[in-house]
């Protein structure tokens, strides 16, 4: 049983991939003062541990490397990438690499630092099976080209080499992977308000979202 801070501010995003959810959920966070995880960052960094180690790859480097995770561990470029990307989407699917992902999400979602007003968690199935009680859940999507543009521009810094039509193929892929798949699939629940930020750029999101959050908090 997993022990609790009372009267923090909890909020669960769920999108596909390059939706915007990030951006928006490190805004929201950083406003209210709460931890950010980036869930899916966790999937890719043991996705990354894989390719670049692929004889040393086994549960014993996972389980070390989850044991001793700091959030700031995520940032590392190198999570990024395409390739990282689509590994991660079939890790995923791993029961026990996702239970041991899990507990780490429900306990910093749960138990933040003292020194945040709360947790907000972006992910594939964070409304749903690691805040189920959040206090606010949305669901964060755009249009699939919108999304492989965005995701296009962000690689184009990395590797000039990429195509559009690479990134747009790789996340339909994705989207199908992560739709499909037996264990928490990508899904919007009827509690989620959907946000989509198709035709809205970062600020509007923003001020869409911290427009329900002060409703709430305020009243």
């Amino acid at each position: 049983m997993i022990n609790k801070r009372k009267n923090i501010i909890k909020i669960a995003i769920d999108s596909p991939a390059a939706a915007g959810a990030g951006t928006l959920a490190k805004s929201i966070s950083k406003h209210y003062n709460l931890l950010y995880l980036d869930t899916g960052k966790i999937y890719r960094l043991i996705a990354y541990l894989k390719l670049k180690f692929p004889k040393k790859f086994n549960q014993k480097l996972i389980n070390s490397k989850i044991k001793s995770l700091k959030v700031k561990d995520l940032s590392n470029k190198n999570l990024l990438s395409d390739e990282v990307g689509t590994e991660a989407s079939i890790i995923s699917k791993n029961k026990n690499i996702r239970k041991l992902v899990h507990s780490f999400q429900i306990n910093l979602a749960y138990n933040p630092p003292k020194k945040y007003r709360g947790s907000c968690l972006d992910g594939r199935d964070i409304t749903y099976n690691i805040i189920p009680d959040a206090d606010f859940k949305f669901y964060v999507t755009a249009n699939v080209k919108t999304r492989a543009i965005r995701r296009y521009k962000e690689l184009k810094l990395i590797n000039k080499k990429i195509s559009y039509q690479d990134v747009l193929k790789s996340i339909k892929k994705r989207d199908k992977n992560d739709i499909n798949r037996k264990i928490s699939p990508l899904k919007k629940t009827k509690d989620s308000l959907l946000i989509n930020t198709t035709n809205l750029n970062k600020r509007a999101c923003f001020l869409k979202i911290k427009k329900i959050i002060d409703e709430k908090i305020n009243n």
